[in-house]
């Protein structure tokens, strides 16, 4: 397990090689299989493929959305709020399995944070952009994205020395 997560990196540029639907299926399922309070899973998994519709989607960010116009592929992450009051913390489990799953398939993926960011649009969230572009009822809300794509270049796994080990700390803070 330590070794797929050293490999995990966040990828921003990708070939126009399509995604397998296999790749993208397995991706799937590591996020249906997430963990949930209470297993309530409040979480939907709404898959963008259309390239038109991941050029509109680079716009509900004020930045740090761009690579989803060389995606592939995204998935949008979000929750029906009157499920549970830790949806947050299930689509971000969410997001982890796929983001994780996705770097085994050897898809590149790039974590979109979504809720309490802002679009290009003034005075519009990104959450909001979103719901409005695919007609997402009000009561969900959208947790992030998951950009897809096939990796333009590898890139060289992380190490654990070069982790902040500072960063741990034993019965005592």
């Amino acid at each position: 397990m330590i070794e797929k997560l050293t490999k995990r990196r966040s990828i921003r540029k990708y070939t126009d090689e399509p995604i397998a639907d296999e790749k993208l299926n397995t991706i799937l399922k590591a996020g249906l299989l997430s963990p949930t309070s209470k297993n309530l899973h409040p979480w939907e998994f709404l898959v963008v493929q259309d390239k038109e519709a991941l050029n509109k989607l680079a716009d509900s960010r004020q930045m740090g959305a761009d690579m989803l116009k060389g995606a592939a592929a995204a998935i949008i992450v979000m929750a029906d709020t009157t499920v549970n009051d830790v949806w947050v913390e299930d689509c971000s489990i969410a997001m982890s399995n796929m983001h994780l799953t996705a770097a085994d398939q050897g898809v590149g993926s790039c974590w979109i944070q979504v809720r309490c960011r802002q679009s290009r649009t003034p005075g519009v969230t990104t959450d909001k952009f979103i719901k409005e572009l695919f007609g997402i009822e009000e009561k969900y809300a959208v947790e992030a994205m998951l950009s897809l794509g096939m990796p333009e270049k590898e890139r060289r796994p992380m190490t654990l020395d070069e982790k902040l080990w500072d960063k741990v700390h034993y019965e005592k803070f």
